[in-house]
């Protein structure tokens, strides 16, 4: 089994499509943790604030596959086939570290975000601060604590149960 860290977003609907995703990865893997679940503003572009947060799972499929599984449950739930990286989302999933695997494309991992992101960052850090970043020298924590903007997060109260 590979642990995985998969960064979930939504800013339409933010509610129903957030708890749809954590029930759809309950179906790809075990042992779910979640981070907090955190608004904030859209980045890029204007628009709706979103809800993010990062889970961690236990799968026993390939990256590859994985990969394919969460384009499919985002396609379920209402993300365009030819969406673009700024605009609003249903629900949008993003493996950003699985297990040591290190993957320049399609999908990258570790997934750069997790250097640009407060919403990326914060929630990694709560789950596996000591965790090293595959390929690099730098722990969660050492990257959380030169993140900026951070206060940007607003924490949510979980709304609904985790299997």
């Amino acid at each position: 089994m590979i642990t995985a860290y998969v960064g979930v977003g939504s800013n339409l609907e933010r509610y129903r499509h957030i708890e749809a995703g954590i029930k759809e990865l309950s179906l790809l893997g075990d042992e779910l943790r979640l981070s907090t679940i955190y608004e904030c503003p859209a980045q890029g572009f204007d628009s709706h604030p979103f809800f993010n947060l990062v889970v961690e799972l236990k799968t026993s499929l390939s990256l590859n596959d994985f990969q394919q599984s969460l384009k499919k449950v985002e396609y379920r739930w209402g993300r365009d086939a030819d969406a673009k990286k700024y605009q609003d989302r249903t629900l949008d999933m993003d493996i950003i570290l699985f297990g040591d695997v290190i993957s320049p494309s399609s999908p990258a991992v570790p997934r750069p975000d997790i250097y640009q992101y407060p919403f990326v960052i914060q929630p990694l850090y709560e789950l596996c601060p000591e965790l090293n970043i595959p390929g690099t020298d730098l722990s969660i924590k050492k990257v959380w604590q030169e993140a900026a903007l951070l206060e940007q997060l607003k924490p949510i109260p979980l709304w609904f149960s985790v299997k």
